[in-house]
């Protein structure tokens, strides 16, 4: 008789994983009352107090910043839109060179494309898949303007040598802290460590909207320029005195009021959701240690996480069980799930960037090359093989799990570890081949 699911044996486990329930009674008394005040949004491209938006929303970012002792923030309808302002507000043109990670969602990259900046990917560290001072230390030329920085997956970088290489450097630092919220670095809240970040705040993120975003500064000069930017700039630069016109072509990123009121709530839910995937993370690295060929979540000094999702790092020559197969294993003892966040173990993250068509080609605003083409003296290479560890962990390594979060338990993540234990245990049971899905 086989032991091993994927090989016909019986499954480790059959009950659903509990998908998380995000909107309560709170948050419907919360809408109701935004529809009973008839204010769905009460923003106005124009001078006067309301360019700023209605109750809810200044509301919401006042309990924001207050929450983490940011002298602003500003909400935004999406983060992809909260990074296009950040870019904006950085001032940053055609042809400025912006550093930023390759192992990240794509509007980290295109954000700067957006206003004809040319992004320029670095490596990450292979355990904490964070740039890292040294990653970008090497590739700064004379036209770098700035740094994005990905809180990936919920861990801080290190920020105080990349900080200092950044002001060695005169550069710009904007965080890209999508799913990084609540996160503090030697005790200090990232988003606003460097000169502009923030947050997600769509559906799949700890807390959400629905969509949205939650930029946050401590630069004065900094958040009126992303104010402008959300709310059609170009019809408050004089109301506002503004001199210096870069980028001062506003747009409508306004959060509504239903919206605003959503986040006022789920606010409010974000350390205890912290503190459960925390300890979540614990239980796992507790259940899972001693096992060669399955490295854990590696948190440096100083840093803290959010497990926005659970990385592993995993090694098919120390396991002698390919990555594919050893994924489909591992799922085949758990259950079906209906939902990716019932998901066992999913291969890989996003594929590097600078691999897609976009960068391949280099056509991006227009068709005929541009930004590329402000500087035709540049050679910029998108090749194969430019970020080698990114790659590696694409191709080889790299191992998510979105099971350690609310509501799930210890009991939960035992499931979870056990079927990697099993299908360990029993590899001599696996097919030599990948059976068809």
């Amino acid at each position: 008789m086989k032991n091993l699911a994927i090989a016909g044996g019986t499954p480790l486990r059959t009950a659903p994983f509990t998908l998380r329930r995000t909107m309560g009674a709170e948050e419907k008394q919360a809408v109701n009352d935004v529809m009973d005040s008839d204010q769905l949004s009460s923003f106005f491209g124009s001078p006067g107090d309301q360019w700023l938006g209605g109750p809810k929303v200044k509301e919401f970012e006042r309990k924001w910043a207050d929450k983490y002792g940011f002298k602003h923030a500003i909400s935004v309808n999406s983060w992809t839109t909260g990074l296009m302002t950040a870019v904006g507000a950085m001032g940053i043109g055609p042809g400025d060179e912006v550093i930023v990670s390759p192992y990240t969602m794509s509007a980290s990259a295109t954000a700067i494309l957006f206003y004809g900046g040319i992004p320029v990917f670095a490596d990450v560290d292979p355990d904490t898949y964070n740039l890292t001072a040294e990653t970008i230390a090497a590739r700064i030329t004379p036209r770098t303007k700035a740094i994005m920085l990905v809180h990936i997956f919920g861990q801080a970088c290190d920020m105080d040598p990349i900080m200092a290489l950044a002001r060695q450097h005169n550069l710009k630092v904007i965080e890209d802290g999508a799913q990084s919220p609540g996160v503090l670095y030697k005790g200090k809240p990232v988003g606003a460590i460097g000169d502009v970040g923030g947050f997600s705040l769509n559906y799949h993120k700890h807390i959400h909207t629905g969509e949205g975003g939650m930029l946050v500064t401590n630069d004065d000069d900094v958040a009126l320029r992303c104010q402008l930017i959300r709310n059609h700039a170009e019809n408050l630069v004089e109301a506002h005195g503004v001199q210096d016109l870069t980028n001062m072509i506003g747009s409508n990123y306004r959060l509504t009021e239903l919206q605003a009121a959503i986040g006022i709530v789920q606010l409010d839910r974000l350390d205890g959701y912290l503190a459960q995937r925390r300890k979540l993370a614990r239980h796992l690295e507790q259940a899972l240690a001693g096992i060669e060929g399955i490295q854990t979540a590696r948190v440096a000094d100083g840093a803290e996480h959010a497990y926005y999702v659970y990385p592993i790092k995993y090694d098919a020559g120390v396991t002698g069980i390919p990555r594919a197969l050893f994924v489909r294993a591992v799922n085949a003892e758990l259950p079906t799930p209906g939902h990716p966040e019932q998901v066992g173990l999913s291969p890989a993250y996003v594929r590097p960037l600078y691999l897609a068509q976009l960068y391949q080609k280099k056509i991006a605003i227009g068709g005929k090359g541009f930004p590329w083409t402000v500087n035709p003296d540049v050679t910029y290479d998108y090749s194969k093989g430019s970020c080698p560890v990114v790659e590696k962990l694409h191709e080889e390594q790299m191992l998510l799990t979105m099971l350690v979060r609310e509501p799930l338990t210890e009991a939960d993540i035992d499931d979870f570890a056990a079927a990697i234990r099993k299908v360990l245990r029993h590899k001599d049971e696996l097919p030599d081949e990948l059976p068809a899905a």
